[in-house]
């Protein structure tokens, strides 16, 4: 049975092989890894899993408060789930409050889905009375989640990470 959990260091070589899977270098919707983050060794993954986790209480600087999950099944790393306290103006335009991604072979299980619908009661629990979420214009699976989960087409625009869907999320 799948859960949400918090960052742990416990789970770098699950992740690692996930990482392999998406690809080195590939962007990971919802994970919090940046380019030039360091995850190859035990230490360092140790290093950003504790970043992730202070980011909830503390954003680096040009970022937001973000509460990060992953998704795993037993001690299997699936994927993440990242909860943007507010948006900049960045967010508003091109990412929304939460984002997403799935290992490829975790995909098309209904996994995603189940997680947005359990972030939802945790953005709520924040303040938050709608969310913003966002996909590429050709990534149906993403928007049938979203819309799974009562998102309501906003528009499609092109923004600096591409041509995206914007939905809205009344909580």
């Amino acid at each position: 049975m799948p859960e949400l959990i918090a960052p742990t260091a416990a789970l770098h070589a699950s992740w690692i092989e996930s990482r392999d899977e998406w690809g080195r270098g590939v962007h990971q919707d919802g994970s919090g890894l940046r380019p030039g983050d360091e995850v190859d060794t035990p230490d360092d993954f140790a290093a950003w899993v504790a970043g992730l986790i202070e980011s909830e209480k503390q954003a680096p600087e040009g970022w937001v408060r973000c509460s990060f999950r992953w998704i795993v099944e037993g001690d299997r790393y699936l994927g993440a789930i990242a909860l943007r306290h507010e948006l900049n103006d960045f967010l508003r335009e091109a990412a929304g409050h939460i984002g997403y991604g799935l290992r490829p072979s975790a995909r098309g299980h209904g996994l995603a889905a189940w997680a947005l619908g359990a972030t939802l009661p945790e953005a709520r629990a924040l303040g938050l009375t709608r969310v913003l979420l966002t996909c590429n214009v050709d990534n149906v699976a993403s928007a049938r989640t979203i819309e799974r989960n009562g998102g309501v087409l906003e528009d499609i625009r092109d923004t600096e990470i591409g041509t995206v869907r914007r939905y809205w999320i009344t909580l």
